[in-house]
């Protein structure tokens, strides 16, 4: 079976995306319900930190949370790290909190990002995809200038729009 792809439009350009079913199965069952409802499309990377992550999904162009689904298990003991150019849910405190906020790592992060342990803090973000083509699009995303406004401490100053997100074939 061909792994399925996913076509970020940003402002700044296309990001492909690779997803992984068989290593990452519910995280990428969740991640192409909310692209097949059109949930990503006009959503922001609300969280950029240089040389770690962009992160979004979660957030309109005016900061309004959108509505999610139920919270999904977390899958972060898969195998695969969070490695530069692979995709991760976002998620909360607790180990399976992700809805429909991602990130693509900017660096290298599995030593601070994967699994370590079976506790809330120690169980990782589970990663379910990686860019394929792009990476020019994020490192640009990546270096943006950002501020603390309307409490998001790490929000582009210039907004970083996906215009739409659709299945790639």
């Amino acid at each position: 079976m061909e792994n399925p792809y996913v076509m970020l439009e940003t402002n700044e350009g296309d990001i492909l995306i690779e997803l992984f079913p068989e290593k990452a199965p519910k995280s990428v069952e969740n991640f192409l319900r909310y692209v097949d409802e059109g949930h990503y499309n006009e959503t922001i990377f609300h969280r950029v930190v240089r040389k770690f992550v962009i992160q979004g999904g979660g957030f309109n162009r005016d900061l309004e949370k959108l509505p999610e689904h139920d919270p999904i298990p977390n899958e972060a003991t898969n195998g695969l790290s969070n490695t530069k150019g692979t995709v991760a849910m976002a998620r909360g405190p607790e180990k399976d909190s992700a809805t429909d906020q991602f990130f693509i790592n900017a660096a290298d992060n599995g030593a601070d990002l994967d699994h370590v342990d079976d506790t809330d803090e120690g169980y990782g973000y589970a990663v379910f995809g990686e860019v394929v083509e792009g990476m020019d699009v994020v490192k640009k995303i990546n270096w943006k200038v950002v501020s603390d406004r309307s409490g998001f401490p790490t929000l582009p100053e210039d907004t970083m729009v996906i215009v739409s997100a659709y299945r790639f074939e």
